[in-house]
């Protein structure tokens, strides 16, 4: 179980440090997480999901997900005790396979009616070089990486929800 943990805070990790560095900051660090605000562990949890529904509504395709919950994650270099963030990744398989076609290119036209900026439209460095839009949501502090695995069987899209990095309100801690 460890393991497994370890890994989803590695790919956390990883996603925080490529999906941010965009507007979502005042620091001028590429690197460096955007603070979310403060909010206590629930409430950050329920944006994210509200967050990961709204995207899977955009996909606009009957089918099925993977069935992960939202995750915290500590902020690099803050108290992990009173400041997270939250992330949810999951995998959706559409009923009918060749429905996906043309969705990732809709959903870069369609997102930044609905206050996404989208920072990368391009294949990934895999040996498939897997299609991967990558956009950051200001307002709501949050960024999504999305790869389209086109030669999956059946074809599949990843997606990778995180937040910025939230503080707890004064006198709590991280739950």
């Amino acid at each position: 179980m460890k393991n497994k943990a370890g890994a989803a805070a590695l790919l956390v990790s990883l996603s925080l440090t490529t999906l941010t560095g965009c507007g979502m900051t005042e620091d001028t660090t590429p690197a460096a997480t955007p603070t979310a605000g403060v909010s206590s562990t629930d409430q950050a949890i329920g944006t994210t999901k509200s967050v990961s529904s709204e995207l899977y509504d955009l996909i606009g395709l009957k089918g099925t997900t993977t069935k992960a919950g939202v995750g915290l994650d500590e902020c690099a270099g803050k108290d992990p005790e009173k400041y997270f963030s939250t992330f949810h990744t999951w995998t959706f398989t559409p009923a009918e396979p060749g429905r996906l076609d043309g969705v990732m290119e809709r959903l870069r036209d369609e997102l930044p009616a609905k206050g996404w900026k989208v920072v990368g439209f391009e294949p990934d460095t895999s040996r498939n070089k897997n299609l991967r839009l990558t956009a950051d949501h200001d307002a709501r502090k949050h960024s999504v990486r999305i790869t389209y695995w086109a030669k999956d069987e059946p074809p599949k899209l990843n997606v990778s929800v995180v937040s910025g990095c939230y503080q707890v309100p004064e006198g709590e801690t991280v739950e």
